[in-house]
């Protein structure tokens, strides 16, 4: 199984990365790899219940590679993690076949709850560099996350996400309805505009309020300034 689930890692990296020469390459220098194949070992040991053994090597395989994955973490065979300095995967996260998680990206968790608390990523998504995807949440197949976004809800299939905090964009290509999927609204972007309106209203107001000899002056000094 161990060698199994090497062999599509190593063929995962193959397909994902033009700069991949040969399979050979990979198994020796990429530390995406190196890094997975020593999490299936700690994680072999954490379900024999060897826990300080199993955080051992995970320590020395971040020591060894900066990816830093907890032992408890179920990791399927043929993900890809690029480049990977910084990436960290929490204990309860669960990644399925097909991913690819890029340098800086965390499957981390909100808080201090017991339970699933870090996020599934199904078949074939893509965490960008330095997402962070919080949280006992679900990431559908399919899915992009965009550099730097952070996502605290489940996100349906094929779906593709930015910002901070993370709201839908795309679905399958197309713009979503924002009344099925609330989080495609930026709450920051509403209230400035809002914001926007409001000073414009009362500019507006404040301009007819004023005295006709006042209004007269603004328009003699504007005239003379333009000058």
């Amino acid at each position: 199984m161990f060698f199994k689930n090497l062999r599509m890692d190593i063929r995962a990296a193959k397909q994902n990365d033009p700069a991949a020469r040969s399979k050979f390459e990979i198994l020796l220098t990429y530390s995406g790899v190196h890094a997975l194949s020593a999490h299936r070992v700690a994680h072999f040991f954490h379900k024999i219940h060897l826990r300080l053994l199993a955080r051992m090597i995970s320590q020395w395989s971040k020591f060894c590679t900066g990816i830093e994955i907890h032992p408890g973490a179920k990791i399927a065979g043929g993900v890809f993690i690029d480049h990977g300095s910084g990436v960290v995967i929490g204990e309860t996260a669960e990644v399925a076949t097909g991913v690819v998680i890029y340098q800086g990206a965390t499957l981390g968790g909100t808080g201090k709850e017991t339970g699933k608390r870090h996020p599934t990523i199904e078949k074939d998504c893509i965490i960008s560099c330095g997402a962070k995807v919080l949280g006992s949440i679900t990431i559908g197949e399919g899915t992009r996350i965009g550099a730097g976004a952070v996502v605290l809800k489940d996100i349906p299939p094929h779906a593709t996400v930015v910002g901070v905090p993370g709201r839908v964009v795309r679905i399958n290509g197309e713009k979503p309805n924002n009344d099925l999927i609330p989080e495609t609204v930026n709450p920051y972007l509403k209230d400035i505009e809002e914001l926007r309106a409001r000073v414009a209203l009362l500019e507006q107001l404040l301009l007819h309020n004023q005295p006709p000899e006042e209004n007269k002056q603004e328009q003699e000094e504007s005239k003379h300034d333009s000058i």
